[in-house]
């Protein structure tokens, strides 16, 4: 069989989407399922969709489009907010946008009259990560020169946290994103429908005993694929942690010393030899490179060791293991790791139900 190659347990997807998407429920969250790392997948969204969740979430127009295409005709939301210029396209094929830049929010205005055709918008507020997001000292003044747009629905706040300088969604965030929304709500005279508090990371918080205020709405992403929250990155009890498997083919395998030699400088990527002489041992080369995954994400279960990586070879220390010429070996992933492996055309996707 072609590798490197992904072996996608459909059915372990569907285990997960539906067990936090029904924990979830019980508090009155709905699930937005993301599928941006899967770059747009309609196998895997149609599971999403399947266990349940209210719509699906996607940073890319390209992906939306893909969806559409393979016949999604559930919500979808556009969960980066778009670029200018591809409004239009936006406003054809997804719901909903996720905006934090006024000028974006005239952008998507102007399409939608363009086609004659509503569309809602979620405004984002910043709340202490610094990725993206209104400050809240400006979000009144947002908020009314949205309601002022011309074929644009204000749908409700939404906040992303724990991404760029790992700030966590924990309880007094998400109060705080309740009382915004309350006071908006009472300043404007209008009805916030959507209150998104945020992504996987919320899941400490979420399935805790804390009042969920206003939040409903969590965008799950990386807990249903991978059945692990991105904080301190644990597995969630009963749900699968392997239901994708990237499996590469060994091009070279042979007794090679630990320890370089000749003149020392820098690797292709920057990196310098390691220090340690351990002395001869069985090392492997794998038919995967940078250009398919991401090689400090993978895990390896029989105690081999990732020695490193270059655009098209991974370097593998296999111990005592003899690994012969053809084999392969099967790597569990973390986040990145999926994400870059999902979206590279040098990786196969072979989805399976059992």
């Amino acid at each position: 069989m072609t590798s490197p190659r992904l072996e996608i347990r459909l059915d372990r997807l569907h285990h997960n989407a539906t067990t936090l998407i029904g924990i979830l429920s019980e508090r009155g969250i709905s699930t937005s399922g993301v599928t941006k790392a899967t770059l747009g997948s309609p196998e895997i969204a149609r599971e999403l969709v399947r266990a349940g969740a209210s719509s699906l979430a996607e940073s890319r127009i390209d992906n939306i489009e893909r969806l559409r295409s393979a016949g999604l005709t559930c919500d979808i939301h556009m969960i980066r907010s778009p670029m200018l210029s591809q409004v239009d396209r936006v406003v054809a094929h997804a719901n909903v946008s996720f905006v934090s830049e006024i000028g974006i929010a005239d952008g998507l205005s102007a399409a939608a009259v363009r086609q004659q055709q509503q569309h809602a918008i979620v405004l984002m507020v910043e709340l202490g990560d610094l990725r993206e997001g209104i400050l809240p000292a400006d979000l009144h003044r947002a908020v009314g020169h949205v309601l002022a747009l011309p074929f644009i629905d204000l749908r409700g706040l939404g906040v992303n946290l724990a991404c760029q300088n790992g700030i966590a969604p924990d309880s007094s965030k998400m109060q705080e994103l309740s009382g915004l929304a309350n006071s908006i709500e009472l300043a404007h005279g209008i009805h916030l429908e959507l209150i998104s508090g945020g992504n996987s990371a919320n899941l400490d918080w979420a399935l805790s005993s804390e009042p969920v205020g206003r939040i409903n709405q969590l965008r799950l992403g990386e807990s249903i694929l991978l059945g692990r929250e991105p904080l301190h990155g644990k597995q969630l009890v009963g749900l699968h942690t392997d239901a994708f498997t990237l499996v590469a083919e060994v091009i070279e395998s042979g007794i090679k010393p630990t320890q370089p030699w000749g003149q020392v400088a820098r690797g292709a990527f920057g990196e310098t030899p390691p220090c340690e002489d351990r002395g001869p041992t069985s090392r492997v080369i794998v038919a995967l490179g940078r250009q398919d995954t991401d090689s400090a994400g993978l895990i390896e279960h029989n105690g081999y060791e990732i020695l490193g990586s270059s655009s098209d070879h991974l370097i593998i220390d296999a111990r005592d293991s003899r690994i012969a010429v053809g084999s392969e070996i099967r790597f569990q992933l973390n986040y990145s790791a999926l994400l870059r492996a999902m979206t590279s055309p040098y990786v196969q996707q072979d989805y399976r139900t059992a």
